[in-house]
């Protein structure tokens, strides 16, 4: 007992000493914006009730943990905030939780005054202590998320409060962009309390408050969610928030495929609908009677952003994938410029590079293998295959044969194109389409062959989290391809700890080249815009998306649609009587390259 007591104020005593330690320098430049574009519409209406769709319910309502990344994920985070945030087209830094903030002379440290009026959805003040919780949440083993558990740990040194309002988040070591690492977000120590074991399944279904403008507010389980706007929302009337999110409800519906999804907008079920498949926009929704008696507009917004990463992810853990020109092979077997021509209609375009619009640090000199069955035959015989009767290539019993995991309905249509000249290659590749949770629960279990799937991006190119080897050879981590290479890891790691932007830039690009030589990922094609349609009720500023958006209609990235009443009421009456309306298809090129 006596150990035990000394050992508790040794403890108070080290915080004591840190807290005496850390004084807040007297010479920082606070800043903050209010001078930058304003990329809303501030003249924005409130009301109404936005209806879109998912392919399949989530697994989890937590964002952490276990079966917790599926795409559902990004609406629970859209309304989560940070410290701070970046601006969709300028990339400068804005205000959310902190009014103001701060860089220290060790680059290592930034500094933030938190705004005394933010709210979680509870009601209960966010605090500093919120942001202490983060580290000590993030870095639990209780959460099951290795990722975050490492990142929070390698990357975050501590956060320091000086008041109720006034923090510093420390960074392991100095480096470029420090804003891109320390705008953390606040987790609420009064819900989650102390973490044990039961964290997994005691927070499952539970809805985490938020300090952004929208909450769930219902759960249908295996059928929809409905997130309800906040009328009291803390941040309702700041300055970067005005014009923004401004439907009353947004109601997401399962819809398992996209042509029944088609169907339901068609019928006025569902509010906008993605053309930006090739066969939609050129084919099901060309002279769709919606759109040329007006009564649904068109929208083609060509984007200026870091591109996702499409294509097919190689298991290396699988015992096929271990022969790089088994690998190379593979590669060399996929027909993307039929693909291209015949299928997309010329639409996209061919991705040579993982890491794609990123400016400098995107290595342009890489270019993606070709199909050529010759090289297929080279290197498959140079590994000691042979033909198979069914002219498969086959060695010691092992036929060249995969099953490739993917979601997505229409990307059957492709899949079947690229199945059919792969077989002419001698490699067979088994399609098997699963729901978007169960595909991508298998992927990060790490049981697939191969994945045929797209991860989003940030501002920089990220690698630790897919290429590094403590990423590999366990779940529940983005290192898909279970890549483990030593001169892999040197570099991410020098990449990581790196201060100096040439340098960084340099080791990207080397990054790049070593992706490429492995072969595990095999790249296919990329979008530089996106398509809709949508009701004519529902209204878009002047600049309808951002140069970073991924749709006009994203209710928690931006917000920028409002519901108009007044045009909901004509459009119903001149439906009803047979009234139209000119046809509308606007094409944005404000941010075309």
């Amino acid at each position: 007992m006596k150990n035990l007591i000394l050992l508790f104020i040794g403890v108070l005593l080290t915080a004591y000493c840190a807290s005496a330690q850390d004084k807040l320098p007297d010479n920082l430049q606070w800043l903050t914006n209010e001078t930058s574009p304003v990329f809303a519409d501030i003249n924005a209406k409130k009301g109404g009730t936005f209806h879109a769709s998912i392919q399949a319910f989530p697994l989890t309502m937590r964002t952490i943990g276990p079966d917790s990344n599926s795409s559902f994920r990004s609406a629970i985070l859209g309304n989560q905030m940070s410290l701070i945030g970046i601006h969709p087209n300028t990339e400068e830094i804005l205000p959310e939780l902190a009014t103001h903030w701060a860089f220290g002379a060790d680059k290592k440290t930034m500094y933030f005054k938190l705004d005394p009026r933010a709210r979680w959805s509870d009601g209960k003040p966010v605090a500093a202590e919120d942001y202490i919780y983060t580290l000590e949440f993030m870095r639990s083993k209780h959460i099951v998320a290795p990722w975050y558990n490492n990142y929070y740990t390698e990357e975050i040194d501590r956060v320091i409060k000086f008041d109720e309002h006034t923090i510093a988040v420390v960074a392991t070591k100095a480096k470029p962009d420090l804003h891109l690492t320390l705008g953390l977000s606040p987790t609420p120590r009064h819900f989650y309390g102390e973490l044990d074991d039961s964290f997994v399944r005691k927070f499952n279904w539970e809805i985490c408050p938020n300090t952004g403008p929208y909450v769930i507010d219902k759960i249908n389980k295996g059928k929809s969610i409905t997130f309800k706007r906040k009328k009291d929302w803390w941040a309702k009337d700041l300055y970067w928030f005005r014009g923004r999110f401004n439907v009353d409800k947004i109601e997401y519906s399962v819809i398992r495929d996209v042509t029944t999804e088609f169907e339901y907008f068609k019928k006025g079920e569902l509010d906008a609908f993605g053309l930006t498949l090739p066969n939609y926009w050129h084919q099901q929704a060309k002279d769709l009677d919606i759109t040329t008696r007006g009564y649904a507009h068109k929208l083609w917004f060509y984007t200026d952003a870091p591109q996702p990463s499409y294509g097919f992810w190689l298991n290396q853990d699988k015992e096929l994938f271990k022969d790089a020109n088994v690998r190379y092979a593979f590669a060399h077997a996929i027909d993307m410029d039929k693909l291209l021509k015949e299928v997309l209609r010329g639409d996209y375009q061919r991705l040579h590079n993982q890491f794609t619009g990123y400016g400098k640090y995107t290595n342009t000199s890489i270019k993606a293998r070709e199909f050529d069955i010759a090289k297929v035959e080279a290197l498959m015989k140079a590994s000691g295959w042979q033909r198979g009767s069914d002219g498969i290539w086959i060695k010691n019993g092992t036929r060249f044969s995969v099953n490739v995991v993917y979601s997505s309905e229409p990307h059957t249509e492709r899949l079947v194109v690229l199945r059919e000249e792969a077989l002419k290659a001698g490699i067979e590749m088994n399609l098997q389409r699963l729901d978007g949770s169960a595909a991508f629960k298998m992927v990060l279990e790490k049981n697939h062959d191969v994945a045929w799937m797209a991860y989003g991006t940030g501002l920089r190119p990220q690698y630790w989290e897919f290429y590094h080897s403590v990423n590999a050879h366990v779940p529940q981590t983005n290192n898909i391809t279970n890549t483990d290479n030593p001169e892999m890891d040197k570099l991410i790691d020098i990449y990581r700890n790196s201060t100096d932007e040439q340098e960084r830039v340099s080791l990207s690009r080397q990054i790049q080249e070593k992706i490429h030589e492995i072969g595990a990922y095999v790249p296919t094609y990329m979008v530089g815009y996106f398509r809709e349609m949508y009701w004519r009720w529902w209204k878009l500023p002047k600049v309808p998306a951002t140069k970073m958006s991924d749709s006009a209609f994203e209710p928690f990235g931006t917000g920028l649609f409002w519901f108009d009443r007044d045009t909901y009421e004509e459009t119903q009456k001149a439906m009803k009587t047979g009234k139209t309306f000119e046809p509308v298809t606007l094409i944005d090129t404000t941010f075309r390259k």
